[in-house]
């Protein structure tokens, strides 16, 4: 679909085993069960798929799929790093300190080098997860770029300060490039505006929010989503984006247009988005201390 579309986009792997099972805890979490609802988990996700790690074994994703990863690459698409373990990391990442941070990191790096037989140059968190230690991380591994955090949210998927983008985590190198639009599990099955979204009106409400913005955005998808049962939807934004005048982008093409711009310094700031449960990392312009052009 990318390449009728001749979209180029950043592929972010998780590399170790599959415990998608261990998520069932998220279910005491505010919110958890909401957002399983709206967005049908079972029927994207397969009932097999979410056992893995409580009934059935956690599949070695790098060992038994690295052909998969690869045809990305073959395709001329960029490829970085998600995580080791999704699971783990979601929900654990927080609350650890660095010698944990860096040792799930490192065997992250360690197996997307096995499978690639290069450094990855990016990474973009798994559940937009990090730590302090996390962001210190990326330049210790030498990454120029990262997509770890979301931008701030209203309840249509707005943005609430016009001036979230492209910046840096204060004391580190690394360039930021959050999300800046809401998934469509986070629009589908809300009611905004006294509207239903559904999988008929998602992607009129979607363009709604890059039209005539006069700006960049990154948007985040989901093989499982967006690869699936919802490609009509991804087909839609992809015809639609190129008629609002956007260039599809991957990461790197992104960095490559403000790697020389002065970008701002953001301290790691947590906060909860519409029609997603828990907190997350986020990009806080209020925040902001100027930043000056680095070498």
């Amino acid at each position: 679909m990318l390449r009728a579309h001749d979209a180029h986009a950043t592929f972010l792997f998780s590399l170790g085993p599959d415990h998608t099972g261990w998520a069932l805890k998220r279910a005491f979490r505010p919110g958890f069960f909401s957002k399983v609802s709206r967005t049908s988990v079972l029927e994207h996700y397969g009932l097999k798929t979410l056992l893995y790690g409580v009934l059935l074994p956690a599949p070695d994703i790098g060992r038994d799929c690295a052909n998969q990863m690869l045809s990305a690459q073959y395709a001329g698409f960029e490829c970085g790093i998600h995580t080791w373990d999704h699971v783990r990391w979601q929900d654990s990442v927080r609350k650890h300190g660095a010698s944990w941070t860096s040792r799930i990191m490192r065997r992250a790096e360690d197996r997307f080098r096995s499978v690639f037989g290069q450094p990855s140059l990016t990474h973009g968190a798994a559940g937009w997860q990090m730590n302090a230690h996390a962001f210190k991380e990326h330049d210790a591994a030498g990454f120029a770029y990262a997509s770890d955090g979301r931008a701030m949210l209203r309840d249509d998927g707005s943005l609430l300060d016009a001036r979230c983008g492209p910046h840096r985590i204060a004391g580190t190198n690394c360039v930021q490039l959050p999300t800046t639009l809401p998934t469509l599990d986070e629009l589908l099955g809300r009611t905004i505006g006294g509207v239903t979204i559904t999988t008929a009106n998602i992607a009129a409400h979607l363009l709604k929010l890059t039209a005539g913005a006069g700006r960049d955005h990154v948007y985040t998808l989901h093989a499982e989503l967006e690869g699936q049962k919802l490609s009509p939807i991804f087909e839609q934004l992809l015809s639609a984006w190129k008629a609002q005048g956007y260039q599809l982008a991957s990461m790197a093409d992104y960095y490559q247009k403000v790697k020389d711009s002065p970008l701002p310094d953001y301290p790691v700031s947590w906060g909860e988005l519409p029609g997603r449960s828990g907190e997350l990392i986020v990009a806080d312009p209020t925040a902001a201390r100027p930043g000056e052009p680095r070498g």
